[in-house]
């Protein structure tokens, strides 16, 4: 696995059922001086498929194989290093706003000797039906043929029951933060912001001079 840093990087993890919100709140938090946004949907999406892991990802997909956790931990360290080798990513100073990675148990345990986490942010969306329509308004604006159909978005959504909601017992305790994801997004985003401000790891890295 690729080596981006002698020391593990600061993470905080957003985490929530797909139409939570996580790609519109961390795509805000990413634009404030020492945070970095990483959507691994959109590393998917921008995924050369011409590059040797680009390839890799073609021949799980085209067998309709699920992509082994190795192998997308790998593509996701891989990003990273380019992200700190090209200065857009500081991680002396910077924190990591992860969304959509890890998405399970496993991948949490393989990011473990990379990743130091901070903060886990649940946002929390019991009703499944707006998270139907969210989902089903997304696609029609931004032609997501990952939410085209009212199946796929709840495969997607039962996926993330079975599977996503590990990491809520992987870190269990005072790192996880429940916020409500159906409140208005500004809302939202004062919640994120007040429970980032009294965090230890934010306050130390807000102290240094940059």
């Amino acid at each position: 696995m690729t080596s981006v840093s002698k020391h593990r990087i600061k993470a905080c993890i957003l985490m929530g059922a797909p139409g939570a919100g996580k790609g519109t709140q961390g795509a805000i938090l990413g634009r404030i001086p020492r945070f970095h946004h990483f959507s691994m949907g959109d590393a998917f999406r921008a995924l050369d498929t011409r590059t040797e892991i680009g390839q890799e990802f073609v021949r799980y997909s085209s067998s309709g194989q699920l992509v082994p956790d190795e192998v997308t931990v790998r593509f996701f360290m891989s990003q990273v290093a380019s992200r700190i080798e090209s200065h857009l990513f500081k991680p002396d100073i910077d924190i990591l706003i992860l969304d959509g990675i890890p998405r399970n148990r496993r991948q949490a345990a393989l990011l473990e000797a990379h990743l130091d986490v901070v903060q886990l942010f649940h946002l929390s969306c019991p009703n499944r039906e707006e998270l139907v329509r969210r989902l089903r308004k997304r696609a029609l604006k931004e032609g997501r043929l990952d939410d085209a159909t009212e199946t796929v978005i709840r495969n997607r959504i039962l996926t993330y029951e079975a599977e996503t909601k590990e990491l809520l017992e992987h870190y269990a305790g005072s790192l996880i933060a429940e916020v409500n994801g159906l409140q208005p997004p500004v809302k939202v985003l004062s919640d994120l912001i007040q429970i980032i401000l009294l965090n230890p790891s934010w306050k130390d890295m807000s102290r240094q001079i940059v």
